[in-house]
């Protein structure tokens, strides 16, 4: 019988196989479906191995089709025909989003809201920080703070914007969600909305979603040991949306407490109760994600979506709102998290694969779009990480297990080298939300 050592990938590079990959595929396949069992998907994960090692003539290497065909075969002869439908969606819809990547420029991309781009486009041409180069102009000419004052503003018109929309519908509502992909800022407009709010005479209760997710040893992982809590899976969808509907209700719930230093949850906790003057406030990446509030009349809810929706062109296109994203989550779990930036680079592509199939999607379903891009933000990235992404450049560069990591860290290493650094943070008011991510803001904790 011959043993699998290595395996083809897609892009043609032969890398090591590796089991844990297809025993995470199987897991996070199963844990779509409602199951857990890590036993039994290592126990189908051997059963692929010997089905590859006895089929395979001595020194064969296999492509990965062949091996994700083989899963799907092995599922459904053990009796796992559920798990192997959602394996086959999973394998499909990666399989068309490459596809689609062929010929995206010739069709606009649905998860876009085009008619915000729009208003954003046209105000940083009026504003001259459309690209890289006319950023740089108006650095030179000594025009930072402007620059920093003008985006601030733009910024703090949208959530005024929100809260007067909110305002409007205050005699309906039960909840308030908002929502966004990873460190779109949700934090820092979750403070300033509810400030906003309470001065107009609402009175808002904090639901904290965190404390919904699964013990850790139930999350999936990868082959390097690292846990994604991007996945809406890693969430008890059940138990949120019961107690939305209770409290939406007024009715009475017990909400549970998760431990983070241990990685356990502790259920009903602590209890809550809406009064019929308070509102739910909820600060989720995946609060508009359709099984957390379904069955919850939309009149009942107002959903924001948040994304830095930054217009500027540098020397290769458009600079990529997730690449902005990833460098503030590097600033900030460096800072809070003890993470270090590599790490946060790393772990990206469970953050970029998880948003594209449960966040992005479902902008279209919110009331009201916050852009939170600062276009001078890129200057401070600059005079922080620069160094880092040249090393990253090089280093991940030959290295076939990392070619996510290779091809954001080379994108954007261009990207910031065209930019001039800004180290002076002055001119950054201690409540912008840009302060979520590189520090010494003076909003209160929430």
């Amino acid at each position: 019988m011959t043993t699998i050592t290595h395996v083809v990938k897609r892009s043609g590079a032969t890398v090591p196989f590796n089991s844990d990959r297809i025993m995470n595929a199987i897991y996070r396949a199963a844990v779509a479906v409602g199951g857990r069992d890590r036993d039994r998907a290592r126990w189908l994960t051997e059963q692929v191995a010997v089905l590859l090692s006895e089929n395979s003539p001595p020194g064969y290497v296999p492509h990965i089709e062949e091996i994700q065909d083989t899963v799907e075969k092995v599922l459904i002869e053990n009796g796992h025909a559920t798990v192997a439908k959602a394996y086959i969606l999973y394998r499909d819809e990666r399989n068309r989003r490459r596809r689609d990547a062929a010929d995206k420029a010739a069709r606009p991309s649905g998860n876009i809201p085009w008619a915000k781009i729009w208003h954003i486009l046209d105000w940083a041409a009026a504003h001259n920080v459309h690209t890289i180069t006319a950023l740089n102009e108006r650095i030179n000419k000594g025009e930072f703070p402007q620059i920093v004052h003008e985006a601030e503003a733009a910024y703090e018109d949208d959530v005024t914007t929100a809260a007067s929309l909110i305002t409007e519908r205050r005699d309906d509502l039960k909840m308030v969600i908002i929502s966004g992909p990873s460190s779109s800022g949700k934090t820092t407009t979750t403070i300033k909305l509810e400030q906003r709010l309470e001065r107009e005479g609402l009175k808002f209760v904090t639901l904290n979603v965190d404390n919904y997710f699964f013990d850790l040893e139930m999350h999936p992982q990868d082959e390097f040991g690292d846990y994604d809590f991007e996945t809406p899976q890693a969430l008890d969808m059940a138990l949120i949306n019961m107690h939305l509907q209770m409290l939406s209700a007024g009715e009475e719930v017990r909400t549970p407490f998760y431990d983070f230093k241990t990685g356990k949850r502790h259920l009903e906790r602590t209890v809550m109760q809406l009064a019929a003057n308070e509102i739910l406030l909820i600060d989720s990446l995946h609060g508009l994600y359709p099984p957390m509030t379904e069955g919850i009349p939309d009149e009942m809810k107002f959903k924001l979506y948040l994304e830095p929706l930054l217009q500027m062109r540098g020397p290769e296109g458009y600079i990529r709102w997730t690449d902005l994203r990833l460098i503030r989550r590097m600033l900030r779990d460096a800072e809070h998290r003890a993470y270090k930036p590599q790490q946060t680079l790393e772990h990206w592509h469970y953050v970029r694969a998880s948003e594209m199939r449960h966040i992005i999607p479902y902008h279209g379903t919110a009331d009201f779009v916050i852009n939170s891009a600062m276009p001078y933000e890129l200057a401070f990235y600059r005079a922080r990480l620069f160094d880092l992404f040249a090393e990253w450049a090089v280093g991940y560069k030959d290295d076939p297990l990392r070619e996510d990591a290779y091809t954001r860290a080379m994108r954007v290493y261009k990207a910031l080298e065209a930019v001039i650094p800004v180290e002076d943070e002055t001119a950054v008011p201690l409540d912008s939300v840009l302060r979520e991510f590189i520090g010494g803001g003076n909003l209160p904790s929430h």
